[in-house]
Order: C-alpha cells, then structure tokens, then sequence
C-alpha cells in the first residue's frame, strides 16, 4: 500500500460501497452501565453503583456486520439469538440501523449471548455474561444453510466469525465453506480455538499469535518461530493466504510458495484494544471484494485495526475516517 496510487485508493474505496458480506457466527449484545460510587454496601464489601446511564451496542459478530455497514457495505448477519428481553434489545438495534434481520434465528433453547460491563468513575467494575455455549441444534443449523444458500448468489464474501459460543459447529463450518467455494465467492475466517483446524480451504485464515500458539502448542518467541508457525497454518489449513496478527507487532502474512511478509501496526497512541480484531476482518474482507490484492487489503485492515484501539469501547471504523488517514499518508 505504500507504493499504492492515490487513484488506485480511490478506486478501492469506491468500490466498498454496497458490497453484500455474510456474517455467520456467535451474535453478541454489549450491555454498559456507567455510573459512580459513592459508598460501599452495607451488605457485603462491594461498592454501590449509582447508574446514570445505560446503553446497548452491537457484540461478537453482530459487530462485524456493523463495521461492515459503517465501511459502506450491506451486512448480511446470519447468527441465533434467545427468545428473551437481550434478544428483543439486538433486534431493536439491528432495526435501528437498517440492517436485514432474516438471518437471525430465535432459539428458545439458549439464551442471547449478553456481556454487561459495569463501569463506576471510568473504572470497570464488574463483567456479567449470559451465555450458553453448547451446539446449536440440527435444526437451526439447516436454517442457517438453508437461508445462506437462497443469498449464496447475491453475496460478494462470507466471514465466518467464530467466539466459541456454538453457533459454528463443525459440520457448519464445512457445508459453508464448500458452498462459498462452490459459488467461487471469497470466505475469510476469525477463528477461535475449538474448531481451529475445521477452517480448511478458505481465502483467508486470521488467528492472532495467541490463539496460533493455542492451536499449535508452541510459544513464538522470535521471528523464526514465527515464519514456522505460519508456514505450518499454511499446510494445516490449506489456506490461500493466513494472516497473523501479532498485536502492536502488526501483521504477518504468509501465501503458499511465497515470502513471508510483513506489515507494521498504525496505532499512535493504544487507548483499548477492544474490537480491533472485528474491525480487521472486516476491512480486508471489504477490500478483497473491492478488487484489493492481499497485501493491500491487510494493510487497509492493519491501518483500520490500528485506528479503532486509539478509541475507548468497541466503536467500528468509518469509510471515511479510515480512507482520509491512509490518504494523508501517502500525500
């Protein structure tokens, strides 16, 4: 990208604008309460927060269908959510911002996966989850497929966005990426550790270095063990490219037969880290149906990842925002 036009920018960006990505994976609500303390429960040695506010943002993979929308795509969110108050507030939300709804299917026998953060005096205080990470049913997966096979032609890409929470299930994974395949339409992967090695044949691999030293029982001390572990996810995977963020060590991008390259994290100045990770997959998946070759795409990706830790909370990369910088860069 550094040798990139800025025409050939422009080019990019304009293509972003609605390109349909499927988000298939564990659909999230972020709950916050924020408020102050001003004494200590009579109760217990806990702190009372006094709440002054309370606010709903999108979650897991509903976030990355919401970068997706804010980098100038139409999302196509295919997940489970509870028949309970959670699940109606992620609706309301998935309304509110104009985003289709069909492929989120209500399952009576789980909850919706629910993070609630309690922050008292810009102090987090306390995280309570509700989850249920077991397998979805037979059922819901055919509901799954079935709703992504009548879209499969009207879609340019899939990410498939895994947390662990039981919406990616191993025979999932594997009918959806044969008939991403099959339609010739570029897949892009987020993996977690469960299912880590199911992700066979896709376009992109994205694990960070900690879920890869997981995956692989080894510790990347160095660069050599680093081109290993990549080369070795190449093999395993079979991969057109892997991708492995290393954090504030950027990225490091592998393709069969080719050098190993590198690209430098772009975070002035790390406020939280929150996100970064969805907005990474995000943005190369967008820029890979943009027309971007790899290398462009992860470095759009890295520079994206890189914008959204210099802000508090998980907030999704604007098209704008992220183009101006990279923009401003080259000039």
């Amino acid at each position: 990208m550094i040798n990139t036009s800025l025409k050939k920018l422009k080019k990019i960006q304009n293509n972003f604008n609605n390109k349909r990505i499927a988000v298939i994976g564990d659909m999230m609500l972020d709950c916050y309460f924020w408020g102050n303390v001003a004494r200590i429960s009579p109760e217990a040695p806990v702190p009372v927060v006094e709440v002054e506010k309370e606010f709903y943002r999108f979650g897991g993979a509903m976030n990355v269908a919401f970068n997706i929308l804010k980098l100038g795509g139409i999302p196509v969110p295919l997940g489970v959510i509870g028949n309970d108050n959670e699940g109606k507030i992620l609706i309301d939300l998935i309304k509110k911002n104009k985003i289709n709804s069909r492929g989120i299917i209500r399952d009576n026998q789980r909850p919706t996966t629910a993070k609630t953060r309690v922050i008292a005096d810009n102090q987090h205080v306390v995280r309570i989850d509700i989850e249920k990470t077991f397998p979805i049913s037979l059922l819901v997966e055919k509901k799954i497929l079935d709703f992504l096979k009548k879209e499969i032609k009207n879609i340019d890409a899939i990410i498939l966005q895994d947390y662990n929470k039981g919406v990616l299930t191993k025979t999932l994974i594997r009918q959806v990426i044969a008939l991403a395949n099959e339609n010739n339409k570029a897949i892009t992967v987020d993996p977690k550790f469960s299912n880590f090695f199911e992700y066979k044949n896709v376009t992109v691999f994205k694990p960070n270095r900690k879920e890869t030293e997981d995956a692989l029982g080894i510790r990347i001390k160095n660069a050599k063990d680093l081109s290993g572990a990549g080369r070795n996810l190449i093999d395993k995977i079979n991969a057109k490219y892997v991708l492995l963020t290393l954090g504030a060590e950027g990225i490091a991008l592998f393709e069969k037969g080719k050098p190993e390259r590198r690209i430098p994290t772009k975070a002035r100045k790390v406020a939280d880290v929150s996100g970064a990770g969805d907005t990474v997959i995000s943005t190369l998946t967008m820029a890979l149906t943009a027309g971007a070759d790899i290398f462009d795409a992860a470095y759009l990706a890295n520079y994206a990842g890189g914008l959204v830790c210099e802000e508090v909370g998980i907030v999704p990369i604007e098209q704008e925002t992220l183009f101006d910088a990279v923009c401003e860069e080259l000039k």
